[in-house]
């Protein structure tokens, strides 16, 4: 399935159906007077939060939603049915914006989260509200209200126990395939991950989901490279592993780079439990090796974990390290 992370749609509520002139007319019943009932209310426009959806790829090829309007009121005080509602079924980690984005309207964070995005026009009285001393019979009724109408933007976020990060072709996408069943891209060539790939781990009889977020480049929180769309996917990350190539003489730098990203992006990321890890160690000699790793621990001010996806070396480690970070941050929440 095609991962969409973001969607501009347009939702509309119901107009409410119109209220009826009516009068009653039986035979032996002389003063019949005014019977039109009121019309049925419009269609409200619900969103909701589902747990089986991770994208918004039905948002992709059908952009406009209206709900039904109320049916009109009928004679004998008979009020028009209500037109039927619409669900707007979103992934959890949703969030819905203005059309200028500058609005954040919900935050679908939980499953089952439900809110009312429009309500549906009311409908129009019938004439026997209409009724008066002055007048018996009256010919009036009201239309139906109209619906509301908008444009929104709908942004994922993914939600995962684990976000992997670094600079392209680091090999993130290998860590993922290695660790789990997921498949990925992967290639010798930079931003192969274009869009966010998700993996389940099993380990100790626990499970936890790995997110490989594409590849960060300098100035991505301005939008360059693939830009903020994929940072604010750390956001609902509970721990980062932060892979680095550790083949590549600017490691150093490459460190820093990333965590410049995640500080002037702002949104906590800074703060976030990190992990971090020298990868194609299978590269270098064992003693260049514990070389970085040592100067990497000495500018991190943490440990540093050595591995090698090809060779699958340190990886089980690595995962111990994973679930046991995840379970600290659910014992702190």
């Amino acid at each position: 399935m095609k991962f969409l992370d973001e969607a501009k749609i347009y939702i509309k509520s119901g107009d409410g159906g119109a209220g009826c002139i009516s009068f009653r007319r039986e035979k032996h019943v002389e003063y019949g007077g005014p019977d039109g009932g009121d019309g049925g209310r419009g269609g409200h426009v619900y969103a909701e939060a589902v747990d089986n959806l991770n994208t918004l790829i039905d948002y992709r090829y059908q952009q406009h939603f209206r709900s039904r309007r109320g049916y009109h009121g009928r004679g004998r005080k008979c009020t028009g049915a209500s037109g039927p509602d619409i669900i707007l079924k979103l992934p959890v980690g949703t969030q819905i914006l203005s059309e200028d984005k500058k609005i954040l309207i919900a935050d679908f964070d939980a499953p089952g989260k439900k809110l009312l995005l429009l309500k549906g026009g009311d409908g129009g009285r019938g004439n026997i509200h209409f009724r008066s001393s002055v007048n018996q019979a009256p010919r009036r009724a009201e239309p139906g209200w109209p619906g509301e109408e908008m444009w929104i933007w709908l942004r994922l976020k993914l939600i995962a126990d684990v976000g992997l990060l670094g600079l392209p072709n680091a090999g993130k996408s290998t860590f993922l395939s290695a660790v789990s069943r997921a498949k990925p891209k992967i290639a010798d060539y930079p931003f192969t991950t274009l869009t966010p790939q998700l993996g389940v781990v099993y380990i100790q009889d626990q499970e936890f989901v790995l997110a490989d977020i594409p590849g960060l480049i300098e100035g991505a929180h301005k939008g360059v490279g693939l830009g903020t769309r994929f940072l604010g996917h750390v956001e609902r990350c509970r721990v980062l592993l932060h892979i680095l190539d550790a083949s590549d003489d600017n490691y150093v730098q490459n460190y820093h780079t990333i965590q410049n990203e995640l500080k002037t992006y702002g949104h906590n990321l800074s703060n976030k439990s990190q992990i971090i890890a020298l990868n194609k160690v299978d590269l270098l000699t064992p003693e260049d090796a514990r070389k970085k790793q040592k100067t990497l621990e000495a500018i991190a001010n943490q440990s540093v974990h050595l591995l090698s996806t090809y060779h699958n070396t340190g990886l089980q480690d690595m995962n111990l390290a994973l679930l046991k970070s995840i379970n600290g941050t659910k014992d702190s929440t």
